[in-house]
């Protein structure tokens, strides 16, 4: 299946959601489930868009649904369900800080505020550079490393004091450069 012949639910070609590059990922991701259970790709497929652009629009969950022939509600239902997908632009760098109870017994909502105050943003925010983005979140299975953050839904950090803090931002902004 190509981008040019998949087709969103307004018959409009969605190429330029998907490319040839992002539909043979796809096609991987299918081909290691039975044919009639091809929607058990979509956690994998929303991954990979979000991997090329950053995020999730509603149009690449409808170009998700038709590769996989979902509905497109079903799709949003994954989307909205999990974290790990951002549903809007994010910055170079998404940082997440756990402010779950345990979190916030060791210290977890005064780390997600002293990152705040540090990029001057609010919470679920983007620094006006578009460097960064900064959002409390749920669990991240490592309560007695708190507070810990999770970079770019990749890297996990624990035992974040603001000095730990202010040199991950200072390095994420040189990496940058």
């Amino acid at each position: 299946m190509t981008a040019s012949n998949v087709q969103n639910a307004s018959t409009k070609p969605v190429a330029a959601q998907l490319s040839e590059a992002t539909l043979a990922r796809f096609a991987r991701e299918v081909a290691k489930y039975p044919a009639d259970q091809k929607s058990s790709a979509v956690m994998a497929c929303l991954s990979i868009v979000q991997q090329e652009q950053g995020w999730v629009s509603g149009e690449a969950e409808v170009a998700i649904g038709d590769y996989l022939g979902m509905a497109p509600i079903a799709v949003r239902e994954v989307t909205t369900f999990y974290n790990m997908y951002n549903q809007r632009p994010v910055g170079k760098f998404k940082l997440n800080v756990c402010t779950n109870l345990p979190c916030q017994l060791r210290d977890g909502q005064r780390a997600l505020e002293h990152v705040l105050k540090k990029l001057g943003v609010e919470d679920g925010g983007t620094t006006p550079d578009g460097l960064f983005t900064v959002a409390k979140c749920e669990c991240l299975g490592a309560c007695a490393d708190a507070p810990v953050m999770l970079v770019n839904d990749r890297q996990m950090l624990s035992y974040m004091s603001d000095d730990r803090l202010d040199a991950l931002v200072e390095t994420l902004k040189a990496q940058a450069k």
